[in-house]
């Protein structure tokens, strides 16, 4: 994360390369105990591939690899070219380059309001009805991961990640659908540079048994062009750039404790991120030859984030049926920006220092059979694009705040875990409670900033001003998992999700006083049978599926990406087969949404693919 990203950022997570995750977990409930601010609704940890570094009969180890990708719903056509080179088990390389290019999508059609049964105007279609403007893209990524082991007990590492998107339009956006079909936002450039190192210690002290360290750098860049008017007459340039370096430790002491009876250990870490921000706009008359430089950007420039912290928890097993955790955090987050008085822009400087902390237990009731039980603290400070941006979002114009206050939350959890030989299971409920969230409060058009530029406030329809809510949200729910290992390869399995959130009204004193929270996802869930051969044969078939979601927040009855009275459900099928020559060849096919229905997930503002092949093929060796 970095101090500009906004609610639901999305379109910055994919700035991750998938093919080079060699796992991706989720930190349930809270997790700002381990990982700080942003981390208050819980939190994905992406693990990147490390070499193999196989030690054989070889010196030298060589494994390239190729992969290609084609879609029909959008044209796609992309590719991966990586390497694993080791000697010995001493030093390994790890890296690659890929290209997509991606076109406009084709869905089963459009979408329809529940509540007035028209269509809905997010996106807009092409002539044939099937084919969504404002799609599509093209992406080059780049990494390379070196690997030195010193000695048994110590490891370098030094990695490289580049992400290069160009040519993506906001899809609600190009064009808007209450504007000329000639206006369109692109985004001309978003690239992500991430380069660091990790010292990596085992075996070490008590106090340190293992240890790593990191130093980072990441450079996020934006550049967006708003074409508006007739053959683009008029255009307005944004561009901006954060700049983080961070560096990071985590230490775990040796257990202590009698062997299968009792055994405690302590992890301890320090971090901290320093983020400046660089941003500019500029409105350009190509007509004429005219760039006029604005006075400020989407942020303002030249501002300055630090967040940090100290933390530690600890682990105590005993007699191998109980486990018990707790942790506390100390943090320190300090904003700072000069002001812009042209357009009414307040300077930033603010300073919040927070400790939250956490516990959980998780009893074994019998074999492979757990009970778990998490209460955790959490809380969020508000960011440079809370305190200083403004912005075109879904739901209208955003403007600023900067004297928002940090959101703080108390999550409660509890659930089962099984681990048997032929079921996998997983429930848990959960209640969530929110103090001081920031929402998206009302804000009068005739209060509007001068210098919107491409933003539009005063022509926007629904200007809206970050605030905090008076009082306390809650958020709340239960989510599912279950895997079958059935007989002759056979398997099946389903996952249920469900959350309901409310808040305090944004506007005080109207009724009703408890309005619901924003994007909460309705009632949701999949299925899957499959089957497996010993020989590298597998074929599955799925299901994926949404209830209608209508309970909606002030801010989504203004989003045009929601329809009115809400999303409607969808039921969608999805037939997958493949055969894997291990480690040689992969082929896989999926043929997506068999039935050509039309659907979208709750908050998007692109309808899901309508039928269409996809098929991947890897080779290597």
């Amino acid at each position: 994360n970095n101090s500009t990203f906004r609610q639901g950022p999305n379109q910055y997570f994919f700035t991750i390369d998938s093919r080079t995750i060699q796992r991706l977990e989720v930190l349930r409930g809270s997790a700002s105990t381990r990982y700080g601010s942003d981390a208050m609704g819980g939190a994905l940890l992406a693990t990147p591939i490390d070499p193999a570094m196989r030690l054989g009969a070889r010196r030298w180890q060589v494994h390239p690899r190729g992969m290609l990708r084609s879609g029909t719903a959008d044209g796609e056509l992309g590719g991966r070219a990586q390497l694993d080179l080791a000697y010995r088990d001493k030093l390994g390389f790890f890296g690659g380059i890929g290209y997509r290019d991606v076109g406009l999508l084709r869905t089963g059609g459009p979408i329809y309001s529940p509540k007035t049964g028209q269509q809905v105007h997010v996106p807009v279609f092409q002539p044939d009805g099937v084919t969504q403007r404002g799609t599509g893209f093209k992406e080059l990524t780049a990494d390379a991961r070196l690997v030195w082991q010193a000695s048994d007990r110590v490891r370098l590492t030094l990695a490289y990640y580049d992400y290069r998107q160009t040519d993506a339009p906001r899809t609600d956006r190009c064009p808007p659908s209450t504007a000329p079909q000639t206006d369109c936002l692109v985004y001309d450039e978003q690239y992500r540079t991430l380069v660091y190192t990790a010292v990596d210690l085992r075996d070490g002290p008590a106090f340190a048994e293992t240890l790593r360290f990191t130093v980072n750098y990441q450079n996020q860049h934006e550049r967006r062009t708003f074409h508006s008017g007739v053959a683009s007459s008029y255009s307005t340039l944004g561009r901006d750039d954060v700049y983080t370096g961070g560096t990071g430790l985590a230490a775990r002491t040796k257990e202590w404790g009698p062997e299968n009876k009792l055994r405690f250990a302590v992890s301890y870490g320090l971090d901290a991120y320093y983020d400046t921000i660089a941003s500019k706009a500029w409105n350009v008359y190509p007509n004429v030859g005219i760039v006029s430089p604005q006075t400020r950007g989407q942020y303002l420039d030249g501002g300055r984030y630090l967040t940090s912290g100290l933390w530690t928890t600890a682990h105590l097993r005993i007699h191998e049926r109980l486990e018990l955790r707790g942790g506390v955090r100390g943090a320190f987050v300090y904003a700072n920006a000069a002001g812009d008085p042209a357009t009414r822009s307040l300077a930033v400087d603010r300073r919040f220092g927070v400790a939250v902390g956490g516990a959980g237990a998780s009893l074994k009731l019998r074999e492979g059979v757990r009970w778990l039980v998490n209460v955790d603290q959490g809380y969020r400070a508000p960011n440079m694009d809370d305190l200083t941006s403004r912005q075109q979002t879904g739901a209208g114009f955003q403007g600023e705040n900067p004297n928002l206050k940090p959101e703080h939350s108390l999550a409660l959890e509890t659930g089962v875990r099984v681990d048997l030989p032929r079921v996998e299971l997983a429930l848990f409920g959960f209640q969530t409670y929110i103090r001081d969230l920031i929402a998206r409060g009302p804000l009068d058009p005739s209060q509007c900033p001068p210098g919107s530029g491409d933003i539009g406030c005063g022509n926007s329809k629904n200007p809206y001003v970050l605030t905090n809510l008076d009082g306390r949200s809650a958020l709340r729910g239960f989510d599912g998992a279950v895997r079958l290992f059935l007989p002759q390869g056979f398997g099946a399995r389903a996952t249920i999700a469900y959350a309901w959130g409310d808040g305090p009204n944004v506007v005080a004193g109207v009724t009703p006083t408890r309005l619901p929270l924003s994007r909460v996802p309705p009632l949701n869930g999949t299925i899957e049978l499959s089957w497996r051969h010993a020989a590298g044969f597998y074929t599955a078939a799925a299901l994926r599926w949404a209830r209608l979601q209508d309970r909606l927040a002030l801010a989504d009855n203004g989003d045009q990406r929601i329809p009115k009275g809400g999303t409607p459900g969808f039921a969608v099928v999805d037939l997958r087969a493949g055969y894997r020559w291990q480690p040689h060849i992969l082929v896989a096919a999926v043929l997506e949404n068999l039935a050509n229905a039309p659907y979208r997930y709750h908050g998007s503002s692109v309808n899901g693919p309508g039928r269409s092949l996809n098929i991947l093929l890897e080779f290597g060796y």
